[in-house]
């Protein structure tokens, strides 16, 4: 009887192996391809002669009881599906959903239209595969009422401002050549151009090593996504640096902020051109076999950026071209508007000095922006003004000179500069969920908000626009759903020792590496998703979650809320907890609010 069922296990798995290559010859030629990560031609291709019964129901019909109406189109593989479906369906019944995706795909390719025969036939498909999720949506990790907020705060740079990508290039090009006028680099170094789209938000930097990482929530890196200047490094070099290990203990190399003394995470969009001059510097010296000191390029190149920012060289090219530089400025003022006419009040805390501030908002908002906020400070020193309670606040007058009068109060229509937190608590009387902070740094502009003072904290994010448009993509959905279910295959596989059930296992090993690769690279081809190392969170993900109440990809989003409305979080199973809902089976999540969902949002 054992041998029996074994067998027929193992009959079941030979033929979801062949259901899974006969899905893969059935895609698009360019499904789920990119030019890193071609696939390997030998698992797209099935061998041997199948037996074909003459009458059969579709797999459409046999899992969504659907209707099929035949084109001109032959469908010659449904047959063979159908055989497999039913076999694989009794060993693997947890995935019987993801495989069924599958089908209707198949289906579909084969020239059959197919129509759900009850509500409960789509739901079985992902959402990811037929909706495009809305960038315009907040996003929730914990539950907030806005009834019960009547304080917004905000930062200015990547909160209230919005830059272009144009902003990245200048500060890249400057820095570089302080690297070379100041710090007396080669000149060669001049010759590589910014590269846009090479590092994205959030990874880490091994200052001693001279490495570029994105490590997970765990402190383990992802393997694949090392790289020294430009090149990455193989698996087994990088196990080989850490000791045997991907694991990197951050809570001994990093800190609290990320800065060190060994690894810093670069948090904020301003490092994005930094984390590039960092890998081009390093790829120079390395291309060229120059002998160097990863700790000294670390430090110049810090001061280098540093040095764009202390000598005002990109407050002058926002302010000689605020048309060019700042985006979506018409929405920041219909926020301010909002939030005035429903009385709530209003202050800016930033570390922008007072001129830049002034000539954006008045790009902005108008002349009159200051009567939006009941409290403005400039040049704030975040993160030391949520944690040092000695710096007093002065006040600017209208030329923006420093006056000397000890401040007792905080007066709407005035501008201060530096202070604490402690300070403008005892003064607003301001404290705990009634205010709500919005900020793009997690770390300078959230972390000690949330965990010291109880404050409502909201991260901007503007990579979300990128990553729901990815994650909303059919060849992501695909990747995905069968990633997951040849993860479901392979955990119920492994359990068979004998030579036949080992060589699928490899194979299956192989072919989830390869997606793998394939679903990063839609991404960011070094890096992947800023929120995701493979099935785990990223570490930039983790603290977004812990720092954050609400997200979103810029403060427009708040436009599409009523200010009594209550954002509630999802509520995804625990690993030892049981789904309960469909939206918790698949890969997406039919609660996320779609396009078709909310017309209301632009």
């Amino acid at each position: 009887m054992r041998g029996a069922l074994k067998g027929a296990q193992l009959s079941a798995i030979v033929c979801v192996r062949a259901t899974i290559r006969v899905f893969r010859s059935c895609l698009p030629s360019d499904a789920g391809h990119t030019a890193r990560s071609p696939l390997r031609t030998s698992c797209c291709s099935t061998s041997g002669s199948l037996a074909r019964p003459s009458e059969m129901k579709t797999a459409a019909e046999f899992f969504f009881s659907a209707e099929v109406e035949k084109t001109d189109q032959p469908a010659p593989l449904l047959p063979f599906l159908q055989k497999t479906t039913l076999m694989s369906k009794l060993f693997i019944c947890p995935f019987y959903h993801a495989l069924s995706f599958f089908h209707c795909l198949i289906c579909l390719s084969h020239g059959l239209n197919v129509t759900f025969g009850s509500p409960s036939g789509s739901d079985l498909i992902p959402p990811g595969a037929c909706k495009s999720l809305n960038s315009s949506v907040i996003y929730a990790n914990n539950e907030v009422d806005l009834a019960e907020v009547d304080i917004y705060g905000f930062d200015y740079d990547y909160t209230l401002a919005q830059y272009s990508n144009a902003l990245n290039t200048l500060i890249y090009n400057t820095a570089r050549d302080f690297l070379v006028e100041h710090f007396k680099y080669p000149e060669e170094i001049k010759t590589y151009d910014y590269l846009p789209n090479f590092a994205v938000r959030g990874l880490h930097y091994d200052i001693q090593k001279g490495l570029l990482m994105k490590i997970d929530a765990f402190h383990y890196i992802q393997p694949g996504t090392v790289y020294r200047g430009l090149t990455p490094l193989p698996d087994e070099e990088v196990l080989d640096l850490y000791g045997g290990t991907f694991h990197v203990p951050l809570q001994q190399d990093s800190g609290f902020y990320g800065k060190g003394p060994k690894v810093k995470q670069f948090m904020d969009i301003f490092s994005i051109p930094e984390m590039t001059l960092m890998a081009v510097a390093n790829d120079f010296f390395i291309t060229n076999d120059i002998e160097y000191d990863p700790v000294h390029l670390f430090k110049d190149v810090s001061e280098a950026i540093g040095m764009v920012h202390i000598k005002g060289y990109m407050y002058k090219w926002i302010m000689q071209d605020l048309d060019k530089f700042i985006l979506r400025g018409d929405e920041t003022d219909a926020v301010l508007h909002k939030l005035a006419s429903h009385g709530k009040k209003l202050f800016l805390i930033t570390n922008s000095p007072f001129s830049f501030v002034d000539k954006g908002m008045r790009h902005m908002v108008g002349e009159n922006w200051r009567d939006f906020f009941d409290v403005v400070i400039v040049q704030a020193d975040k993160p030391h003004f949520f944690t040092d309670c000695i710096k007093p606040f002065r006040r600017l007058d209208g030329n923006g000179d420093l006056r000397w009068e000890k401040i007792t109060s905080l007066e709407k229509g005035q501008i201060y500069k530096q202070g604490n937190l402690f300070d403008f608590l005892r003064l607003t009387g301001w404290r705990g969920s009634k205010v709500l902070y919005f900020g793009d740094h997690l770390y300078s502009d959230l972390a000690d908000l949330m965990l010291r003072h109880g404050w409502r904290t909201a991260a901007i994010v503007p990579e979300l626009e990128h990553e729901t448009k990815v994650v909303s993509a059919h060849r992501y959905a695909v990747n995905l759903t069968w990633l997951q279910a040849l993860t479901g295959l392979m955990e119920r596989l492994q359990i068979h020792r004998d030579a036949e059930s080992r060589d699928v296992f490899v194979e299956w090993q192989k072919e989830r590496e390869e997606l793998r690769v394939m679903t990063k690279n839609l991404f960011n081809p070094q890096f992947g998703s800023i929120f995701r190392t493979l099935h785990n969170p990223t570490y930039f993900s983790r603290r977004l979650n812990r720092f954050s109440d609400i997200y979103m990809a810029s403060l427009s989003c708040l436009l599409n809320y009523d200010l009594s409305y209550t954002f509630y979080p999802r509520r995804t199973p625990l690993q030892h907890e049981a789904p309960l809902w469909m939206d918790q089976l698949c890969t997406g999540c039919m609660k996320t609010p779609h396009l078709e969902d909310m017309a209301n949002i632009r």
